[in-house]
């Protein structure tokens, strides 16, 4: 059994030399870097700080990508930085980090991190779950350190403004160049001190159109069951990073190849077929793709409708079940199998109630759609949510290559081009509402007067 200090020790020595990139040999400029970034990096280094660009920001530049934020790594603790910037506050409990807040740009500062000590006495500091997860991690360290803490190679390169070089400890010039997404240190290590690398793994093959390499990837379906101890308000934060970065149909291939869809949603994955072509399956390819051609053209996306569509078969199972089971009216066992269905999603990721309340009222108007009869329909396209139901019945109808949805969709597709008096036209041939369809009211009860009453 090898000590701490010799696994480290036959660590470092497996790891590639640090190699530094000159200027002349890279593709990055500081003209791509944000002003705000410059400054921190530029002030930490004026206090006598060392101070570099790293992570994602790094990556992308290097690939010819333009970075959505900058993240900056230290020798500065936390408390250091604090001093520098008036406007910086301190975050997180497990990672403490500085946020130096430009208007709506943030500026994440970390310091530098070390390696842990499985003899630590101050539990405060660090701390680890039964399972191996870092509860808290707040031990600082150098730069060599902070180069093999961090989770893949290709986010482990290190820019500098003091000389315009890449630092590279670990190897990820290499393996950026090789399109490999490769953990640092030992796999299964890694993926039990914060299970959600197994999702990140997953996401930067799908947004590059890199491979995961063989040791990163081998223990994944063995501890993709970890995924269910990390808390469900992160799992939806890194939900949205999967589905709703605009790699959403390739990221789900990759989910469900790796057995990490089911911790993320349990009730989903029980309908998926052999062939992968129930109309479930169907419907989420489908809303996948269009998610990602929304967002590559800058529009706007809403999980509300995502989750609306992915969740809407096992609604229906779910409300057949109930009406069959317990003889209610359909309808009452729809709203019953709503709250069964988002409970449970619920429980995986912590969805939040002004999504479910949306997802709610796109599958009620599911029920709504084919009652069009008088004013109905126009009612019905006062709704907030209208367009967003009218495009959920479009992906069923698709779906399910059903006739009568497709029917359905084209008149309302119709209905709203039209002008108010070709409106009346096409309600006008509807006709009346089928007589057993209409809901009359009960006579109301009269009270019986008291005698002597006035």
């Amino acid at each position: 059994m090898l000590s701490r200090e010799e696994s480290i020790a036959i660590e470092a020595l497996a790891q590639p030399q640090m190699t530094v990139i000159p200027r002349e040999q890279h593709a990055i400029s500081r003209k791509d870097i944000s002003e705000n970034a410059l400054k921190v990096l530029y002030r930490l280094n004026k206090a006598g700080y060392d101070a570099y660009l790293v992570g994602g920001g790094v990556r992308d530049l290097l690939l010819g990508k333009k970075p959505k934020d900058f993240d900056v790594t230290t020798s500065a603790t936390p408390d250091q930085v604090r001093k520098l910037f008036r406007n910086c506050r301190l975050v997180g409990r497990r990672f403490r980090l500085a946020h130096v807040m430009f208007g709506p740009e943030i500026i994440e500062v970390a310091t530098f991190r070390g390696h842990h000590d499985e003899q630590q006495t101050d539990r405060s500091i660090s701390q680890r779950g039964q399972n191996g997860m870092l509860l808290r991690d707040n031990i600082f360290g150098s730069i060599e350190e902070d180069a093999q803490r961090r989770d893949f190679t290709i986010n482990s390169l290190y820019y500098s403004v003091a000389d315009f070089t890449v630092r590279d400890y670990v190897g990820g010039m290499r393996d950026l160049q090789e399109g490999v997404i490769r953990l640092i240190g030992n796999p299964e290590t890694r993926y039990r001190e914060d299970p959600v690398r197994m999702l990140r793994a997953v996401r930067f093959a799908a947004k590059l159109g890199m491979r995961i390499s063989e040791e990163t990837a081998e223990p994944i379906p063995r501890l993709a069951t970890l995924i269910n101890d990390v808390p469900p308000a992160r799992l939806f934060e890194e939900s949205l990073k999967l589905l709703q970065a605009g790699y959403g149909y390739d990221t789900c291939r990759l989910l469900r190849e790796y057995g990490l869809f089911q911790p993320l949603f349990p009730t989903i994955t029980r309908y998926f077929t052999e062939k992968g072509d129930s109309p479930m399956e169907r419907i989420i390819e489908q809303v996948l793709k269009n998610t990602d051609n929304r967002i590559h053209n800058d529009m706007r996306v809403n999980p509300a409708f995502l989750f609306a569509a992915m969740f809407w078969y096992p609604l229906l199972e779910d409300a057949q079940r109930i009406t069959q089971e317990g003889g209610l009216a359909y309808y009452d066992a729809f709203a019953l199998a709503m709250n069964d269905v988002l409970d449970e999603a619920c429980r995986s990721l912590a969805i939040p109630k002004r999504i479910t309340a949306l997802i709610r009222d796109i599958w009620q108007l599911q029920l709504r759609m084919s009652r069009r009869q008088g004013k109905r329909a126009w009612k019905l396209m006062e709704h907030p949510k209208f367009r967003a139901a009218y495009d959920l019945l479009a992906l069923r109808a698709e779906a399910e290559n059903n006739s009568e949805l497709q029917r359905l969709v084209k008149w309302w597709g119709e209905f709203q081009v039209s002008a108010p008096p070709a409106q009346k036209d096409m309600l006008d041939d509807l006709g009346e509402e089928p007589t057993e369809r209409r809901r009359h009211r009960r006579p109301r009860k009269r009270t019986p007067r008291r005698e002597g009453s006035a």
